[in-house]
């Protein structure tokens, strides 16, 4: 029989209780973007019973499921957001959140990242992004810093890192916005702009993974990554002006577009619609 969970926190009424404490590795990231998710939906007054809450394979998947007192979906590796793209179709109503990582979603899954924003589904990816495949024991992935030590890139890493928030704004998103864990009130604000947001969002949050990151990276506390992140943060509206070799190793901070686009699943009724119409199959 599980203890029971006595807590002051406010947001553990947004929590599966016999879930916790959670399994996440001391000092990583995920408590903060489960924190901010669950303050999000909190201001907003949306019950969680007109959420859907997806999630992938890796450390990041498991903010949504089990952590998260709603119905999710845990689905197969990189497959969060096709997952996703079916629940909308399905439950146009309902507010469908992808949370998972960036091995998950801007790796394995990043052809369904950049056709969804291409397609502007209605729904809101929030990507945390940790520089490393954590879960599977630290590998470099699409996201690694230049330089970077991983456990496969144990010299450095000589691959330039993908730039998320820049790619998905590119592909046609509605909203876009990077923070970092170390920007926790901007991070809740724009989680509340992306469930706002009528087409695809991205809230992209770089995370610390002090346990498969940090401690190869010469960062073994979470605080050392965290002054990290906000030593190396860019305003967005500052970065314009600086060159690509002054914004090298920098984390650019804030929203990066935010637009009205006619949306995919809007369209989509709207031609069986047209459809049935023209060939006399719309009931009356």
């Amino acid at each position: 029989m599980m203890p029971k969970i006595y807590s002051k926190y406010p947001m553990v009424k947004y929590l599966r209780k016999e879930a916790l404490p959670t399994a996440l590795c001391p000092g990583c990231g995920g408590g903060t973007v489960l924190n901010a998710f669950a303050n999000a939906i909190d201001q907003l007054k949306i019950d969680p019973r007109d959420l859907v809450v997806v999630s992938g394979i890796g450390c990041s998947a498991w903010i949504a499921s089990p952590y998260f007192l709603a119905d999710t979906l845990h689905t197969t590796h990189g497959r969060a957001i096709a997952f996703a793209t079916g629940v909308k179709v399905g439950l146009p109503d309902k507010y469908v959140v992808v949370i998972s990582g960036d091995g998950d979603l801007a790796s394995i899954g990043g052809n369904h990242l950049i056709h969804a924003a291409r397609r502007n589904v209605d729904i809101t990816v929030i990507l945390v992004n940790n520089f490393i495949y954590g879960m599977t024991g630290g590998q470099v992935a699409p996201t690694t810093p230049f330089g970077a030590i991983t456990t496969t890139t144990p010299y450095r890493n000589i691959e330039h890192p993908l730039k998320v928030a820049e790619t998905v704004a590119a592909a046609g998103a509605s909203y876009v916005a990077r923070w970092t864990t170390a920007h926790v009130y901007q991070l809740i604000e724009s989680i509340k702009k992306a469930l706002m947001t009528k087409g695809f969002s991205l809230v992209e949050v770089i995370s610390q993974c002090p346990v498969q990151f940090g401690r190869r990276n010469k960062m073994k506390e979470p605080a050392e990554m965290l002054r990290w992140f906000l030593k190396n943060s860019i305003p967005i509206s500052k970065a314009k002006n600086m060159s690509e070799e002054e914004l090298e190793g920098k984390f650019v901070v804030g929203e990066f577009v935010k637009r009205k686009r006619p949306e995919f699943v809007t369209e989509l009724n709207k031609l069986i619609d047209e459809v049935q119409e023209r060939f006399g199959l719309k009931e009356e």
